[in-house]
């Protein structure tokens, strides 16, 4: 089912590029220009979507062995996740259950971690095993003061977890099918290569970016090129979106040289899976994932938005993961030149347009901002933040229950 959706989505792509056209939304759409500057607007964002819907934690690849574990703070919540023994992903509170303080730091591989106030010992499942002197402390229940879990769903070789204990939404649901989709990556076997975190604007100018093809011959004029693409249809899973150029051509990679394959003569089993799956692929609230290559070899940049601490602040954690890890000098260097290419891209042009973008909006003198009609990604994105902001935990679970995987556009 998923190979014949891309099929489907790709022959739409195809159509509209042979006719030189794309799909386009009903009207252009104004949104208030305080959605981006008030902090009242962004606290809410803050609780009510990321604190409470499946957020994209993690590459499959950054944890690949039992007893790799992750500490991060998102929106204030300390989360530590470990590969277990048996493979599988546990997601934690990363707070001791005596006084609260954080376990674990950073990254690395442990069987068990140790509190550094007081000493207290977890397994990396999160159970306690040991607490400090025992016998001066008192009588206590270990098995009912372990680690707090998280809901937590592994899947595409992308790991999701929701920062709410007690959580009533089954992340599946609300990936609406979308994971199916992602699976044609093959991100289950890839390798990590690097990642690195850059500062950005208010969260919702940056993601705006990634849901744009329209910016990319203008503000990358100087990177990309000013006769690059800016058209893009949108295929959309509940709030999450794929974007790509409508065209009957693809770009094969081959060694150095690029060859360009018109796909109204390749037949449906023959279409590779790097055709298939070309394009933005956006998680809704915050991630990004595009495919590049770097000395030939297959990428991907996985981009990781999160709010910062305050309304005109976030920052974007980017993962080059790669098909085949790089055997040589050579392709070791390309790969990294094609990875500090794409920082330029978005830190030098994207961010810094966005950051500028921000500081004028505070202004309060633009009371709107408009999203055209070759601008559906954006319309989409924020008709679900603003849905999704305002609903009750009830109506949230609803919501993704009704949700079914749509037809792709034709």
């Amino acid at each position: 089912m998923p190979r014949s959706q891309l099929i489907e989505m790709t022959r739409s792509l195809i159509e509209y590029g042979r006719k030189d056209s794309m799909e386009l939304a009903d009207e252009v759409v104004r949104i208030p220009a305080s959605s981006y500057t008030d902090p009242e607007i962004f606290e809410r964002e803050k609780k009510q979507i990321f604190r409470r819907l499946p957020l994209m934690v993690a590459p499959s690849c950054e944890l690949p062995n039992p007893g790799d574990y992750k500490a991060m703070d998102i929106c204030g919540v300390p989360l530590l996740l470990t590969r277990q023994k048996d493979g599988t992903v546990a997601a934690m509170l990363n707070m001791c259950s005596h006084r609260g303080n954080p376990i674990a730091s950073g990254t690395g591989n442990a069987s068990r971690f140790t509190c550094g106030y007081h000493g207290w010992t977890f397994k990396n499942d999160g159970a306690l095993i040991g607490v400090a002197s025992p016998q001066d402390f008192g009588a206590i229940d270990k098995a009912a003061h372990c680690l707090t879990h998280f809901p937590v769903y592994e899947k595409a070789g992308l790991i999701w977890v929701t920062l709410d204990p007690n959580s009533k939404l089954d992340i599946a649901d609300y990936l609406c099918g979308y994971d199916d989709l992602l699976e044609a990556f093959g991100f289950e076997s890839w390798h990590l290569f690097s990642q690195r975190t850059l500062s950005g604007p208010n969260w919702k100018t940056a993601y705006d970016g990634y849901l744009d093809f329209y910016h990319l011959p203008v503000l990358h004029a100087n990177t990309f090129g000013a006769d690059f693409y800016n058209r893009a249809n949108y295929f959309a899973f509940g709030p999450h979106q794929r974007l790509s150029t409508p065209s009957q051509f693809a770009i094969k990679v081959s060694g150095e040289d690029d060859m360009k394959i018109d796909l109204t003569e390749v037949a449906d089993e023959d279409l590779s899976y790097e055709v298939l799956v070309q394009g933005v692929w956006t998680i809704f609230p915050h991630i990004s994932i595009a495919s590049f290559y770097g000395g030939g070899l297959r990428g991907a940049m996985i981009s990781q938005l999160f709010p910062g601490d305050t309304v005109g602040e976030s920052y974007t954690t980017q993962f080059y993961v790669m098909e085949h890890e790089p055997d040589d000098e050579e392709k070791i260097k390309a790969a990294h030149e094609q990875f500090d290419f794409l920082e330029i891209v978005v830190r030098d042009e994207d961010y810094k347009t966005g950051k500028r973008q921000h500081e004028a909006l505070q202004s309060g003198l633009l009371k709107e901002v408009l999203f055209g009609r070759n601008e559906r990604g954006g319309q989409v994105f924020h008709q679900w933040v603003e849905k999704l902001a305002n609903a009750s935990d009830a109506e949230l679970v609803d919501i993704f229950a009704q949700e079914s995987i749509p037809e792709a556009a034709e």
